[in-house]
């Protein structure tokens, strides 16, 4: 049985971690997670909206499989597939999303929590380090400032706080994250796609190598984006009919 479902509502992938109770990390989460993401792309979908069917987001990873001694593989093909998917992603957090949990959500473009959610990186508590690259992710989005203080306390901190030091994009209450987290995934895939894809491609390579190495691919991307259909029907509507009168295709 699959802990990962997935369905679609127009452009929308919608991807839900359904492993009971609490959405524990293991290999069989992730692979699931990956394999939602890239049927998303194989069906043409324009966004992914990631949220859960249970309790919590996620309330960390699964620590019995740390107990033989082994060390964790190399995270960074599981980060690559996550973040580098060329359609916007958003986070939708409620319940707690604690160790992996929050960083399952930092790999996202986006992040909208419930006001009553509980986030933070708590793996100190446990002798252990962010695996997932929650460390870095944060330095990225607030500096590392905050994500010492974050991981090196290993505190649960309340949304409202998180969205202050630019982590989180939204807060909302809890009774209104479905609807709220599905109006951005909708607006995104009714978007154009090609230039949302070269836009990520852009502020992950500056977030990661720097701006110089952004810059070093920004005709690329330009070329890219005027290459695509949807530039043209941008550019015809708002000759037309004036400004946001566009449809895109997604192509």
């Amino acid at each position: 049985m699959s802990h990962v479902q997935y369905d679609a509502e127009g452009a929308v992938a919608l991807v839900t971690l359904a492993k009971p109770p609490h959405n524990l990390i293991d290999a069989a989460l992730t692979d699931g997670i990956v394999d939602a993401y890239d049927r998303a792309i194989g069906e043409r979908k324009r966004c992914i909206l990631l949220r859960s069917a249970m309790r919590h987001f996620c309330a960390g990873a699964d620590v019995n499989g740390f107990t033989s001694g082994a060390r964790r593989g190399d995270p960074r093909e599981l980060l690559n597939r996550l973040e580098n998917v060329p359609i916007p992603t958003i986070a939708a957090v409620h319940g707690a999303a604690l160790g992996g949990g929050f960083e399952l959500a930092l790999t996202c473009d986006l992040i909208i929590a419930a006001d009553t959610a509980s986030i933070g990186m708590v793996e100190v508590t446990l002798g252990l380090l962010p695996l997932l690259g929650g460390v870095q992710r944060v330095v990225q989005r607030a500096g590392p400032a905050r994500a010492k203080e974050l991981a090196l306390f290993g505190r649960r901190h309340a949304p409202a706080a998180l969205e202050h030091f630019g982590i989180i994009n939204l807060v909302v209450a809890e009774a209104e994250l479905p609807a709220a987290s599905l109006s951005w995934a909708r607006q995104l895939a009714a978007g154009p796609t090609i230039a949302h894809g070269q836009i990520k491609r852009l502020a992950n390579i500056a977030a990661g190598e720097g701006v110089a190495a952004a810059d070093a691919v920004q005709l690329d991307a330009n070329n890219t984006m005027w290459a695509s259909e949807d530039q043209k029907r941008g550019l015809a509507a708002f000759a037309a009919t004036g400004p946001n009168t566009a449809v895109f295709e997604g192509t």
